[in-house]
């Protein structure tokens, strides 16, 4: 799996001629990054001296930062299985009249699932995003700005996410579905975008 393998061999492959891995795979890997930055600074936090009134809590977040990791870790080649299948689709015979039907029908499959994914990452994100500023109130101060790497990088990861939803939704001819994963895409933004700025101001408050 794509996951297992070195961040060299991720990288390469991602700046190779291949269509996947791509910026779907990019994002969630940037969230996960962003989940073990939050952590990093909860493991740095347990059992510290001067911490202890906090250390219920860091223990807390440090379970939800490990499953948010493997959630967004599995995305991955969720995205790569989304794209390949949407790719897939296009490739269909389109000869006779039934043939065309079928296509087009996978085709619009292929659409919602290839924006569901990106859509269902960047919610995670999100939650990466609230956790880092949970985070950065508690954190260890000597590390506190690991904290704030964490929140841009999920916040990163939650509008990359973002514009593959957007690169897709238009062509999906069910606009219900489309523009509901829309709304839901840009509730995410407007919650998101303050919220980063605000724990990144927190975090530098920290730091002197």
């Amino acid at each position: 799996m794509i996951t297992q393998s070195p961040v060299t061999t991720f990288l390469d492959e991602l700046a190779s001629g291949a269509p996947t891995p791509g910026g779907g795979s990019a994002a969630a890997i940037m969230g996960a990054m962003g989940a073990a930055l939050v952590s990093m600074v909860c493991n740095l936090t347990i059992g510290k001296k001067g911490y202890e009134d906090v250390e219920s809590q860091a223990r807390a977040l440090l379970d939800e930062s490990e499953a948010l990791r493997r959630r967004l870790t599995e995305m991955v080649t969720e995205d790569i299985a989304a794209f390949d299948a949407l790719m897939a689709a296009y490739k269909l015979p389109k000869a006779s009249d039934a043939e065309k039907l079928a296509r087009s029908a996978a085709i619009q499959r292929g659409l919602q699932g290839a924006t569901q994914v990106p859509l269902d990452c960047a919610k995670v994100c999100a939650e990466v995003v609230r956790l880092a500023g949970r985070c950065a109130e508690i954190g260890n101060q000597n590390v506190i700005s690991d904290a704030g790497v964490g929140v841009l990088a999920a916040w990163g990861a939650l509008r990359s996410a973002a514009l593959n939803v957007n690169i897709n939704a238009p062509s999906i001819k069910d606009r219900d579905f489309a523009d509901a994963k829309l709304t839901e895409l840009n509730a995410l933004l407007a919650e998101c975008g303050p919220l980063s700025e605000q724990v990144h101001t927190r975090v530098l408050g920290r730091l002197g």
